[in-house]
Parts: structure tokens; C-alpha cells; sequence
């Protein structure tokens, strides 16, 4: 286990963008979270400090929870590949899918225990009594009842979920529920998402930070320099680029993306269709690859990227499925290949990585999220801050984040491909849809998903919690 480094956000650029009321009433709130905190912490524990929702979620708002007043904390659990593997296949379970054939049973219980014993003992160096411990997803969720044994208050924080149970879902939860039902407090993303037996069940969205790297504002020429100089787009010289956004040092961005694609890359002129997601089945990208090519838009090219398949320290499956998807693409006549290109972006540098990220969703025509299954479409509110139309399933936290025809539009059946590629065609072909539809998406993330609102959730949850305590 080891304790993620962060600094303090600087609080200026928050309000240029929410706005000094705005500001305002999270200080307030911040400030009688402390009192009732009395010099305790929050800590924060998951699995991996690099690629994933968690991950950019804790990057996003501890530093701003830190310059409110409120001492935030994040810590990373340790792992061998055996223990990544079962947190893997406990997560797609959760989610409803089968993943890996291999059983979540007797001996995958008793190597999760082990490791979790071990994460333990070092969690006891850091965590005193009195403070607030918040175990995010089903990796570190063994560690509940370690936080209350050393007399914290513990919070289980799920991202993921799916709307209809089904076996998998009870698979999982069979193995799970043990070590969550006796939090002090359990949080989940939408009301569908959460079990019966949940402890003290509290609803919070997760948000996006405006001032981040990877939801900054990018001039139009920032935005071909970036995707130019990475081998996005055509016409690159190779030479970096460097941005300056308005919290941190100036990023410079230089590592090409490794691309799959037949023939040079597309030049900036082509209306582009973008899906940034994991490889990982339940985001479905060969789905959204066959739903872009259904759609038959003349013109059009599709771009489907994800993180560096070595790069994400807690998703073994990544690369299998990133080769999935290039046997489907390579298997396409060469008049389709030309089409569509498969990217990897580099994650040795996480600001210069979400510099590209952001470049890509604002350079795109139409933007993705054809998952299977969702927790909160990180993504889709980043493409929607960004005023991009969007398609999107209406699974999961999807479904409260998109209203149908007024902030994008939602696929009921996220298997229905034709269904997908009707609802790419219209935006494609329709540029007044898509300039309403993506500003109807920038006032919705305005009003709904940015950091204040969500930190205001937390403080109202932390403050009830430590009070429940002094009871």
C-alpha cells in the first residue's frame, strides 16, 4: 500500500468557472465539515492511481476538497496478478457480465482475504481513530471492517452496477457482501444500483473538474497541434506542443498514440465519431466499430480510443480485448479499414494523456458511449462539457445524465446495433441537432456534474457520519 501524492487546487480558476456564490456555499460547507472532523482525515483507498474512473474522479477532487479545508487523503492498495484477476472478474460480475470462465469460489475468496490482510497492516501506519475511511469499487472493499476495527468510520463507495440483477450480479454479490454490510455508510452512482442490504444507502453522482487538463478550454489551433503532433490527425511534424492550463505547470505533449489503421491518419477536415473508453467488453467498442459502419455516412471516420493497454495497473483483461477489437478491425474489407482507426495513448504522463483526451472530444463530430452496462459515464459528462453531441446506452448512471432529445440522445437497447447506427446517421447528418443537442449537454454538466456540487454531497454524507459517531 502506498499513499498517492496531490497538491492543493488553487482556487481562483474554480470560480471563473462556477462562479463566487458557487464558491462560496462549498467553503461554508467545508468549513463545518472540519469543525465536525476535529483534526481527523479522509482517507480515500482503490486500486490503481492511473486509468479509470476512480482514479480520474480522486485526481479531481481531493485537491479541491484540500483547498476548501478539508484534510483528503488517497492511499493505493497492493496486488499480485492473481488478486487483480479475481477483482477483475468480481467487477464484471457486478456489472452483469460473465468475464473470465474461471469461478469466484473457496480459494479466490481465500487469496482476496490474503491480500487484504496484508493491505490491513499496512492501512493501520496510517489510519487513527475517529478518522473517515472511504473504500472505492470492489478491489479494496475487504478493508471496511479493517477501518472500523481500527475505529474509523468507514464509507463503501460503488461506482459500478447494473440496472436488472441477474446471475452474475448475485455471483458477485455473493462474494462481496461480506465485506461491505457492515459499513458505517455505503454510496452508490443511481438509486437501480443499490442492493437491498446496503447499509445506510446514500445517492451521489460523480462529477468532472472544469479546470483539469482533460476538461480545460483548448483554442481550435491547441486542438490540431495536440492531435496533430500525436499522430491523431494527419500533418504532424513531430514537434511538441505545450499547453498551459489553469491549475499546474505548463504540459508539454510529445508521445505519439500507437495506432491501428490502414493508411495515413485522417485529416482534419473528415467528421470524426469518437468513443474514449477502457478496453473492456462492457464498453462494447466493436459494437460502436459496427454501428459506425452500419450507419453508412459518406465521408466519416470513426476513431475508438483507450488507454495504453500496459498502462492501467489494475485491469488485466485490457489487452485482450484491445486485440479483440483489432481482429475485428482487421478482418473489415480494406475500404472500411480506411475508415476507422484503433488508438492507444500513452499513460507515462497522466496530464499529457488527458491534453490528448481532451483535444480528441473536442475535435469530434459526434461523440459515443455505447456501453453495455455503465456506473457514470465519465466520459460522456467530459464530451458533454465540451458541448459535443452525444449518442449514449440508457444503462446505468447514463441514463440520469442524458435527457433524450434535449442533452443527446439516449439507445435504449445498447445491443440494438441498427438502433446505434440510426442515431449516428441522424447527428452526423444533421448539424443543427447536433449544435442543440451539444449545448443542451454543456448547460446539463453546468447544473448537475461539476466538482462543487459533488463535494456538497460529500460534505452533507461525512458530516452526518462523524456526527452518528459522537452519538
Amino acid at each position: 500500500m502506498r499513499e498517492v501524492d496531490f497538491g492543493t487546487a488553487p482556487l481562483t480558476p474554480y470560480r471563473d468557472v462556477l462562479g463566487a456564490d458557487r464558491l462560496d456555499r462549498l467553503r461554508e460547507a467545508a468549513e463545518h465539515v472540519a469543525v465536525a472532523l476535529h483534526g481527523r482525515r479522509v482517507w480515500n483507498i482503490n486500486s490503481t492511481s492511473a486509468g479509470g474512473g476512480v482514479a480520474e474522479l480522486l485526481h479531481a477532487l481531493l485537491p479541491l476538497a484540500r483547498a476548501v479545508g478539508i484534510d483528503a487523503r488517497w492511499l493505493v492498495i497492493d496486488g499480485d496478478p492473481e488478486f487483480f484477476a479475481i477483482a477483475k472478474r468480481l467487477c464484471t460480475r457486478l456489472y452483469g457480465a460473465p468475464g473470465d470462465p474461471e469461478p469466484l469460489g473457496t480459494e479466490q475468496l481465500r487469496h482476496y482475504r490474503k491480500i487484504t490482510e496484508l493491505n490491513g497492516t499496512a492501512l493501520a501506519e496510517w489510519v487513527r481513530p475517529g478518522d473517515v475511511v472511504v473504500v472505492h469499487e470492489a478491489q479494496p472493499a475487504g478493508l471496511v471492517d479493517v477501518a472500523r476495527r481500527l475505529g474509523a468510520t468507514a464509507v463503501w463507495r460503488r461506482h459500478i452496477g447494473r440496472d436488472v440483477p441477474n446471475e452474475h450480479t448475485r455471483d458477485g454479490w455473493a462474494f462481496l457482501r461480506r465485506f461491505v454490510e457492515h459499513a458505517d455508510a455505503t454510496v452508490f452512482l443511481t438509486e437501480q444500483h443499490r442492493p437491498d442490504w446496503a447499509p445506510r444507502p446514500h445517492i451521489i453522482p460523480p462529477s468532472i473538474d472544469p479546470c483539469a487538463p482533460k476538461n480545460m478550454e483548448l483554442t481550435d489551433q491547441e486542438i490540431l497541434d495536440v492531435l496533430r503532433c500525436t499522430g491523431v490527425l494527419d500533418g504532424g511534424d513531430g514537434e511538441p506542443v505545450t499547453v498551459r492550463p489553469p491549475v499546474g505547470e505548463r504540459i508539454e505533449v510529445r508521445r505519439p498514440v500507437t495506432a491501428v489503421r490502414e493508411g495515413p491518419p485522417p485529416p482534419a477536415t473528415v467528421p470524426m465519431v469518437v468513443q474514449v473508453s477502457r478496453w473492456d467488453e462492457l464498453k462494447d467498442m466493436e459494437g460502436v466499430l459496427h454501428a459506425f459502419l452500419a450507419a453508412d455516412v459518406p465521408g466519416s471516420y470513426l476513431t475508438l480510443a483507450g488507454a495504453d493497454v500496459e498502462g492501467v495497473a489494475d485491469d488485466p483483461d485490457a489487452a485482450r480485448f484491445f486485440d479483440d477489437c483489432c481482429r475485428r478491425w482487421a478482418a473489415l474489407p480494406e475500404e472500411d479499414r480506411r475508415r476507422v482507426q484503433l488508438l492507444c495513448l500513452p499513460m507515462e504522463d497522466l496530464r499529457e494523456n488527458a491534453v490528448v483526451v481532451n483535444a480528441l472530444q473536442r475535435h469530434a463530430t459526434v461523440v459515443v458511449q455505447k456501453s453495455l452496462a455503465e456506473g457514470f459515464g465519465l466520459t460522456a459528462t467530459e464530451a458533454m462539457w465540451k458541448g459535443r453531441p452525444l449518442v449514449a446506452s440508457g444503462v446505468g448512471g447514463l441514463r440520469d445524465q442524458v435527457v433524450d432529445g434535449e442533452s443527446g440522445l439516449l439507445l435504449d437497447d445498447p445491443h440494438d446495433l441498427g438502433a446505434a447506427a440510426g442515431l449516428i446517421r441522424r447527428l452526423l447528418t444533421d448539424p443543427e441537432l447536433a449544435r442543440r443537442l451539444g449545448e443542451g449537454a454543456r448547460r446539463r454538466v453546468d447544473e448537475h456534474y461539476l466538482p462543487d456540487r459533488h463535494l456538497l454531497d460529500w460534505a452533507n454524507l461525512i458530516g452526518s457520519a462523524v456526527a452518528m459517531e459522537v452519538v
